[in-house]
């Protein structure tokens, strides 16, 4: 009994550690697509396309605190640094506008809008990932290199767009390889 214990023992070791070694196949070194964290569509469950309200206000304060604060390196849309400075000019978006009087004479005027990007606003995360794939199980393994949040934005003439507000990148060894 002693024995098949121990045989028992051996093969399970050695299915572990054979296991181990299996190399999965890169699909993909990089792969960019958006995730929404707060639901398009009210009528869905609430896990799909969604992360319930605290959670998602907690991911959005911790990117963008830390990133405001400095506490980690932030990188615009062309993978060049930018400062905690920069990434609060971001937030606040200044357009000089020319408007028609809605009185007689109807005459233009020019006009600046403020308008300031909320963090209520920011409603996707971008990934940017490697893709690896073990063939016989068809198991995937993403390796996240950066994310970015992303705002609703909807312009004057009520066009909605998703805008990546700024980049940081969580895989050191990928960051050696930007603008090279």
């Amino acid at each position: 009994m002693r024995t098949q214990i121990i045989l028992l023992a051996f093969a399970v070791i050695i299915a572990a550690t054979s296991c181990q070694g299996e190399k999965k196949e890169l699909i993909t070194q990089k792969i960019q697509y958006d995730v929404n964290i707060k639901s398009p569509d009210p009528d869905y469950d609430w896990w799909i396309q969604n992360l319930p309200g605290p959670q998602r206000e907690n991911l959005v304060d911790l990117i963008m605190d830390r990133a405001l604060s400095g506490e980690i390196q932030a990188y615009d849309y062309f993978n060049n640094p930018i400062t905690a400075s920069d990434i609060a000019k971001i937030m606040s978006d200044t357009a000089a506008l020319t408007l028609m009087s809605e009185e007689p004479p109807y005459e233009y005027y020019d006009t600046l809008v403020v308008i300031r990007i909320e963090r209520e606003s920011i409603q996707r995360i971008r990934f940017l990932e490697e893709w690896r794939i073990d063939q016989k199980t068809l198991a995937f393994e993403k390796k996240i290199l950066g994310l970015a949040p992303v705002a609703r934005r909807v312009d004057d003439a009520g066009n909605e767009r998703w805008q990546p507000l700024f980049w940081i990148y969580v895989d050191n060894e990928f960051v050696k390889t930007l603008n090279k």
